[in-house]
């Protein structure tokens, strides 16, 4: 076995062991990790100036996976480096490619407004499958939760004296989220005709509600609202709830707060939404958007 694949193979090996990684990041650090050897030679002796042939070699690939590439050597390198193979780190020239984050899909306060007039419409037959349906969408856009957040709320959390929620989020942390006043609403109907001793809010089963069975009850129910269901899914109706709330002057730190964000520069992707559409208002509205540069003004 030659020298780069065994020491490919530990590698890995430490990965699965001690860090617990999933079968399918092994698999692809390991292509990786081979398709870089084809390239450049024996990794494990490889110097500097070598691995510079790897991004002319990745150069039609996407940012996304020369990223990944690259944080795949650093890794294997530190690896090598601790396992006293190598003293140096030859991936550290590498340098990463600039990640443009794209802007989230999000729904104007019209298409809302239509999912959820029809879910209201149908509530109004007191099922308690639609009596349900109301309450998850009330909270997905009313409260900016998760689509694993919200299925998995514990009765427990529902308010009583004041309105907000208990939310368990990324990493165990627990948070409060307000909750509308239509949210709010929507809950006490559908605590009204829930059944089950289950200690879930929206239970199934012995358990609650997947987060798989959510996303098609929203595709469903935007083909009944006349909306592409393309366009529709727990996570945009958080990005609506984000978007129309800074949209109508809410504070960055607030929201940051409520959508349980780590680190304000994830809620900050919402600023360039807002920006994206002022200039879309612009172009769209102002008196000259249709007048070109060239044009010049009629004389008598």
């Amino acid at each position: 076995m030659p020298v780069s694949t065994a020491a490919i193979g530990d590698f890995l090996a430490m990965l699965a062991s001690e860090r617990g990684a999933s079968a399918n990041t092994i698999a692809a650090y390991g292509r990786d990790l081979s398709q870089a050897a084809e390239i450049v030679g024996n990794l494990r002796s490889v110097d500097a100036r070598e691995l510079g042939a790897l991004p002319h070699a990745w150069r039609e690939l996407a940012p996304s996976s020369v990223a990944r590439k690259i944080s795949a050597l650093r890794q294997f390198y530190a690896f090598l480096q601790d396992e006293g193979y190598r003293g140096d780190d030859p991936s550290a020239s590498l340098e990463r490619p600039q990640m443009r984050r794209s802007l989230p899909k999000i729904l104007s306060v019209a298409q809302v407004t239509r999912l959820l007039e029809q879910a209201e419409a149908e509530a109004e037959s007191e099922q308690p499958a639609k009596v349900r349906q109301l309450a998850l969408i009330e909270l997905l856009y009313g409260s900016g939760l998760r689509a694993s957040e919200l299925v998995s709320l514990p009765v427990s959390a529902v308010p009583r004296d004041a309105p907000l929620l208990t939310v368990t989020g990324k990493g165990g942390q627990s948070r409060l989220v307000p909750v509308s006043n239509r949210a709010v609403k929507a809950l006490s109907r559908w605590l009204a005709v829930r059944e089950g001793t289950t200690r879930f809010l929206f239970p199934s089963r012995k358990s609650h509600l997947s987060r798989v069975r959510l996303f098609q009850l929203l595709k469903e129910l935007a083909v009944r609202a006349d909306l592409p269901p393309s366009k529709v899914s727990p996570h945009v109706l958080r990005h609506a709830f984000a978007t129309h709330l800074l949209e109508g002057g809410a504070d960055l730190r607030a929201l940051q707060a409520m959508l349980g964000h780590a680190d304000i520069a994830t809620t900050q992707i919402y600023t360039h939404v807002d920006s994206a559409r002022l200039v879309a208002i612009v172009n769209e509205r102002h008196p000259l958007a249709d007048r070109s540069l060239a044009q010049k003004d009629a004389r008598p």
